[in-house]
């Protein structure tokens, strides 16, 4: 079971033992990202993830950093999302203190040097044209794109390359002094370890975390009155899509229904897209529904890469699969399967001490409240058919469809004609 503690500075810690493991996880989750950025500092939250391998005091280039926990057979990394960034090392257990000293040294010490900011700008160019290069993966960012515009929901997490380019380290302390406190950020320890001094252990390596109110994000603006399109013109050998709709948050009380919305229309190689468009059709070699649940908006959404000539064909074989669930209930067999299918994955992916981690901590920053898998388990199995069927009349609705594409389309208003439900 895990134990969350609340310290006078506004820092949480979630430790969470497993004694079935040789394995520790330290997991450091920041409330900042590239939603809590203006249009100038777009793309700021994913830089500084990367400047903090660049070197501290203790280790004071990326050689001195990586080595620490390569020489013991360490995983680590970091990442940068819209609404949080996290910093994690995985060790033998045996090497907690390494690990715990290795990520709270990254997080409070890193020195954003003016040399190494300039070299890193190449660097994070070159991962933006890769995203660019590959459809898809920017199709995700287009799909975004689509739905929230010009307001940080709807930009690119990794930023555009005239504010990678502009930046300096001013705006790199600052935005560190306005975002990254104790009283938005959590520790995790996840895995083997001894619960009896855990919490000293942590108390010494994050003394020197800041307390200053952090900066809050500004709430997502939803408007739309009608289907959209946002094609994006690339020579490429598929077309690759996204169509969905404007769905739930975090808080919304069918979230669940939402989610087995999602699996039943495209979750799995049993789910009715999948079986129709991949399967019966052979129109594509992947497609998949999912969804997108964040604090102040959400969305459920199909993707797919197909042929060019096959893309209205698609579009309206998925729209057709929406107006079903929408107009019909589902089955008890369909909605017994797709909740035995999330609970079967959400058990599988808990078994290592990083999912333990992400599991709780992500929880608890988003939310401020944590369901273990059990009390999961309970809130999906109370969706009923009318939930889904319920859920399904609610966001399936005209002025609620978008549609984004890449590939090498000039004339667009045959795939916007055919968004009707």
């Amino acid at each position: 079971m895990y134990q969350k503690t609340f310290l006078k500075n506004g820092l949480r810690i979630i430790t969470v033992p497993q004694k079935k493991t040789q394995a520790v996880t330290v997991l450091v989750l920041v409330g900042a990202g590239s939603k809590y950025e203006t249009k100038q500092l777009n793309g700021i939250s994913h830089f500084l993830e990367h400047m903090f391998f660049k070197g501290t005091k203790k280790r004071p280039n990326t050689l001195k950093i990586a080595e620490t926990l390569d020489k013991i057979g360490g995983v680590y990394n970091a990442f940068t999302s819209k609404e949080f960034t996290g910093y994690w090392a995985k060790v033998q257990s045996k090497h907690l203190d390494l690990a715990l000293d290795w990520v709270s040294d990254i997080f409070l010490n890193s020195k954003i040097e003016a040399k190494e900011l300039k070299k890193e700008k190449g660097v994070i160019i070159e991962e933006l044209n890769m995203y660019l290069d590959t459809p898809i993966k920017y199709i995700g960012d287009l799909w975004e794109k689509l739905l929230y515009g010009n307001q940080p929901a709807g930009w690119k997490t990794i930023g555009e390359k005239e504010n990678i380019i502009r930046f300096q380290r001013k705006h790199f302390l600052d935005y560190l002094k306005n975002h990254y406190s104790a009283l938005n950020t959590i520790v995790c320890v996840a895995g083997n370890f001894s619960q009896q001094d855990i919490l000293s252990k942590i108390k010494k390596y994050f003394k020197k975390i800041k307390t200053k109110t952090p900066n809050q994000k500004i709430k997502v603006i939803e408007k739309q009155r009608s289907p959209r399109l946002l094609s994006h013109f690339k020579k490429t050998d598929q077309t690759h899509l996204c169509l969905g709709v404007r769905g739930y948050d975090l808080f919304h009380p069918q979230r669940y229904a939402q989610e087995i919305l999602a699996i039943i229309l495209g979750g799995n190689m049993s789910s009715r897209l999948f079986i129709k468009v991949r399967e019966k059709k052979g129109l594509a070699y992947y497609i998949h529904s999912s969804l997108e649940l964040y604090t102040d908006s959400g969305y459920l959404v199909t993707s797919a890469g197909v042929s060019h000539k096959d893309v209205i064909k698609v579009i309206n074989l998925i729209i057709k699969e929406y107006k079903n669930i929408k107009d019909k209930k589902i089955s008890k067999e369909e909605l017994q399967k797709a909740k035995d299918y999330l609970k079967g994955v959400l058990t599988l992916s808990l078994e290592s001490s990083d999912a333990q981690a992400s599991f709780y901590t992500f929880q608890e920053l988003l939310k401020g409240k944590i369901l273990t898998s059990k009390e999961k388990f309970r809130m999906i199995d109370k969706v009923t058919r009318e939930d889904v069927y319920k859920t399904a009349g609610d966001i399936f609705q005209p002025q609620k469809l978008n549609l984004a594409l890449i590939g090498p389309h000039r004339d667009n208003k045959k795939f916007k004609a055919s968004l009707k439900i």
